[in-house]
């Protein structure tokens, strides 16, 4: 097999560099950029080719899941992507399945495994880790496309102005954006609302 350039993206800086580092020793690998976030490697990929995108999910920017959405919608050649996270939420997983993400593997898994599993989607196959099919017994995720990205500048402490500047909407609409995402989620209040959402994997 040829050799794979890929990029590696992750927001912790130890992590960022030990993924790169134990890839590099595998073989096989060229690690031609790390990014410390989603939008700073989707402004690389609009400019340049790789094989491959290792990503964590939950960054700041663009999280995993919306870089492999730009990618798709915005690249002529999208790369393959595959998700690396400590996290086997369901709301991921359904998302992930449902962009066609090539593979989606836990940090928890040996350095070796990662690199077949790298090596494997390269190939053609979706890899996703065994443990990943147990979450999927929860509830499915009830939150739009919008819905999410309000509630994730909400959480990122944006005000509802900022929001409304953010997203091409008046105020009025966030406020009322946020209001049904609480009713949605049986939530009491905007914080208890994130708090479910993040636990099930819907931001």
């Amino acid at each position: 097999m040829p050799t794979i350039n890929l990029i590696v993206v992750e927001d912790q800086g130890m992590v960022r560099g030990a993924l790169s580092a134990l890839l590099s020793l595998q073989g096989g690998f060229n690690i031609v950029a790390e990014f410390a976030d989603g939008q700073q490697a989707l402004n690389y990929l609009l400019r340049h080719s790789v094989d491959l995108v290792l990503t964590d999910i939950e960054m700041p920017g663009l999280t995993g899941l919306e870089l492999a959405a730009q990618c798709q919608q915005r690249l002529i050649s999208p790369p393959k992507v595959v998700l690396l996270s400590t996290f086997s939420r369901s709301g991921y997983v359904t998302r992930a399945r449902e962009l066609g993400i090539h593979g989606y593997l836990l940090k928890e898994a040996p350095s070796d495994d990662l690199a077949r599993a790298l090596k494997k989607v390269m190939r053609g196959h979706q890899v996703y880790d065994p443990a990943l099919e147990q979450s999927l017994v929860s509830a499915d995720d009830p939150l739009s496309d919008r819905e999410r990205r309000v509630l994730r500048l909400a959480e990122q402490g944006f005000s509802t102005a900022e929001i409304a500047s953010e997203v091409c909407r008046s105020e009025g609409t966030v406020r009322n954006v946020l209001s049904d995402v609480i009713k949605k989620l049986g939530a009491r209040n905007r914080t208890e609302a994130l708090r479910t959402a993040r636990e099930n994997g819907w931001l």
